[in-house]
């Protein structure tokens, strides 16, 4: 009847009683029957599917249905795609669909993959924006140093925040402060960047490794200052045996 696949049932598309266009399919005379077809009057959409939507083309469609995986888009009658959850957003963390859109909203997407032969369509959303990561992977660069807030926290670590919104995880072993407590949810303090991976979105931050560092090079320095003095000592310990020599030899000539 239609080259949709939101069609339900024929009441989503005819009413009794209405006067309807349709084109003969097959014809069986002994037994009587014949099909016929609508959607048949109008030209497939699929036809040339990749000169309208080929790849990296953006498109604004309506959000007709979402599963816990994605949201399905019609872009036009008979033309739908999938964006997979993890392609809705850069930022957040979108635990079901209905939390980024509903069922109406026209949404703004991009085409990633297309499959002209089983009629597949994959969309995304989030690249239709800049990505932000691209940003943040020289901000968080590993070393760097950032105040942030404690959101979250487990058995496992914490979520920490920071000020432009990106969350990173600090593991339970580098929540522990300078006086041996541990830090709490709602806490703000400075944290250190371990690891950053733009594809994955993850920071792993520490703020014990902040004063752990700071004890190593404590450390360090101390070792450096012992040896240096200790090779002082040795030089004038050298000096007095090599002036002891030179005395004993003077006295020996008299």
């Amino acid at each position: 009847m239609s080259w949709s696949t939101h069609l339900r049932s024929a009441q989503d598309f005819v009413k009794v009683g209405d006067k309807v266009e349709a084109q003969i399919l097959t014809l069986d005379r002994e037994d009587r029957k014949m099909s016929l077809g609508i959607k048949q009057l109008h030209p497939d959409p699929w036809t040339d599917i990749t000169t309208k939507y080929p790849i990296a083309s953006k498109h604004t469609g309506t959000v007709r249905n979402y599963t816990n995986f994605g949201v399905f888009v019609e872009l036009e009658e008979g033309i739908d795609g999938l964006v997979y959850i993890s392609d809705l957003s850069w930022t957040k963390k979108v635990k079901h669909p209905s939390d980024f859109v509903t069922v109406g909203d026209q949404l703004e997407v991009q085409v990633l993959e297309l499959d002209v032969e089983n009629r597949k369509l994959n969309l995304g959303h989030k690249q239709t924006q800049e990505n932000p990561w691209d940003a943040h992977e020289a901000t968080y660069a590993i070393g760097s140093k950032h105040e942030g807030t404690i959101k979250e926290k487990n058995d496992k670590g914490a979520v920490v925040t920071f000020a432009d919104g990106v969350e990173g995880f600090a593991p339970t072993r580098f929540l522990e402060k300078e006086d041996g407590s541990k830090l709490e949810k709602g806490d703000t303090i400075e944290f250190v960047v371990l690891e950053f991976s733009k594809e994955y979105r993850r920071v792993v931050v520490s703020h014990t490794s902040l004063f752990k560092e700071q004890e190593k090079r404590n450390v360090k320095a101390a070792a450096k200052k012992a040896a240096e003095a200790e090779k002082t000592t040795l030089g004038d310990i050298g000096g007095l045996a090599d002036l002891k020599k030179k005395m004993e030899a003077g006295n020996k000539k008299k």
